[in-house]
């Protein structure tokens, strides 16, 4: 009893950790950083190679003020303004068809979902997660085009995109409502307040900051869609303001259509293009880091 005591008055004993352990650690940690090494050399290469070859297109105030209107194949000139443009439209349309969908779909899952509904919904949810981007665009063709008459617009490669970019959002949202934690439900609901205003007031708005990281990743995965304008848009070499009808560029559409173009300025735009394309989603990267931070920051 007196031996047991003064033992528990000095302290657990720490024992000297065995050569083996050392050694299993070392080995670890070496086929860790060769991973990491292995796994970096083909992203440096990449983005050297994009970068020495699209600057030059991209230092010119020209490529983005002016596009491509009256420029021939063969001339270095103009810029991807009317790209641009087409990108963040088609992206911002499909965010707000997708966002609202994929926050209300995941609190019913998360805070009221039960029974067959929800599990259908997740079902749903797991297999939009799976299809594969040309299967969407397809999708869309038969029943918006096809089947409903309406013509090839960006609207439609929206509409594609929501496809894609609603199950990122469905689950990010539901992985962040989950991480707040139940005290703060039952503490707002033991004051009284109803259930749907603590979602409102107390859940959404603490898990705020990740839900936006999340939405930024999707538009992220979604404006460097291919198959989507290929499918549903034509290209144009100006900007087309009508999102219903006509056809509008892209950052993706363009690289795709001057990859035909045998000339020096042809690949001089799919390389620019394809540095710009980079920017614009290291911008959304670098922009919801900063914005999660701040929000943060106001709640702390």
């Amino acid at each position: 009893m007196t031996s047991t005591l003064e033992a528990s008055v000095k302290g657990p004993t720490f024992h000297p950790i065995s050569q083996k352990r050392k050694l299993t650690n070392s080995i670890a940690m070496v086929l860790f950083w060769t991973s990491f090494v292995i796994a970096m050399i083909p992203l440096v290469w990449l983005l050297y190679t994009v970068v020495s070859r699209g600057f030059s297109a991209v230092i010119s105030s020209a490529w983005w003020s002016r596009s491509l209107s009256g420029v021939l194949p063969e001339q270095f000139g103009g810029g991807v303004y009317h790209a641009i443009y087409g990108t963040i439209v088609q992206a911002a349309a499909a965010a707000i068809l997708a966002v609202p969908l994929g926050i209300f779909a995941a609190i019913y899952l998360v805070e009221y979902g039960r029974g067959w509904f929800a599990k259908t919904v997740t079902f749903m949810v797991d297999i939009l997660a799976g299809v594969p981007s040309i299967v969407a665009a397809l999708f869309i063709f038969a029943l918006w085009i096809a089947t409903m008459g309406f013509p090839q617009s960006s609207f439609a490669v929206a509409l594609a995109l929501v496809l894609l970019m609603l199950p990122v959002v469905v689950r990010n949202t539901e992985e962040m409502l989950k991480l707040v934690p139940d005290e703060l439900r039952e503490a707002s609901l033991a004051l009284g307040i109803p259930k749907w205003k603590t979602i409102a007031r107390v859940v959404v708005p603490t898990a705020l900051p990740g839900v936006i990281s999340g939405i930024m990743l999707a538009l992220a995965r979604v404006i460097g869609e291919t198959a989507p304008v290929l499918v549903l848009v034509g290209y144009a070499r100006s900007i087309n303001y009508d999102v219903l009808e006509g056809n509008m560029a892209s950052l993706p559409l363009l690289i795709y259509t001057e990859l035909v173009n045998p000339e020096e300025a042809g690949r001089m735009r799919v390389w620019g293009a394809a540095l710009t394309l980079i920017l614009l989603v290291g911008a959304l990267y670098v922009g919801a880091a900063f914005f999660t931070r701040w929000l943060n920051r106001n709640r702390a």
